[in-house]
């Protein structure tokens, strides 16, 4: 099962603690098979079919596919060379 660190479930609480956010939303990671990528973004509440993680109160949404494909990862934050935050993910470790 796909797990957050510190820093990843701060940076998701600071995205839904935004005035725009969804109450009692979360965010959403998808499958994007045209891109062969995932998405994320913020959802007011999870799709039917999605697995829903709760982290001290942070919400994540995984679609099928992007939970499969997360099933072993770590979700984290990075900082770009500008400084910019970004998700990151990287393999669990033992």
């Amino acid at each position: 099962m796909l797990t957050m660190t510190e820093n990843a479930v701060t940076e998701i609480r600071n995205l839904t603690d935004l005035s725009q956010a969804p109450e009692g939303g979360g965010v959403r990671i998808a499958a994007d098979p045209a891109a062969g990528d995932l998405t994320l973004s913020l959802a007011a509440k999870p799709a039917d079919d999605d697995t829903v993680l709760d982290n001290d109160g942070v919400r994540l949404f995984l679609d099928a596919n992007a939970k499969t494909i997360l099933d072993d990862k770590t979700l984290d934050v990075v900082k770009d060379p500008n400084g910019e935050i970004q998700f990151a993910v990287a393999e669990q470790s033992a």
